[in-house]
């Protein structure tokens, strides 16, 4: 934002006399932007997309491979390429170091 250094300034009463009556507007424009649900109409609210409620989901885990460490930061699987250093027996990914 360009600032125009040649208008006149504004002293402390001034600033305070603006910022008072802008924070009364920001009062009033957030009241109107909330919606007020009751606990029984957020059951009732639809989402976009599919009805989902009653799926599962079946993923397959597998165990961590000869050639992947964990990170003792941020404690995800890495392949050893993303291992950056090794320091008192904890692997630290590239991420994290």
């Amino acid at each position: 934002m360009a600032t125009d250094y040649d208008t006149p300034r504004k002293t402390d009463d001034e600033l305070s006399e603006d910022s008072l009556e802008e924070l009364k507007a920001r009062r009033v424009d957030k009241t109107a932007a909330v919606v007020d649900l009751d606990e029984g109409d957020a059951e009732s609210l639809e989402l976009p997309g599919a009805d989902l409620s009653n799926e599962e989901l079946s993923v397959r885990v597998l165990p961590r491979q000869a050639d992947e460490f964990t990170c003792a930061k941020c404690f995800l699987v890495h392949h050893q390429s993303q291992l950056a250093y090794e320091r008192n027996g904890q692997s630290i990914c590239h991420d994290c170091a």
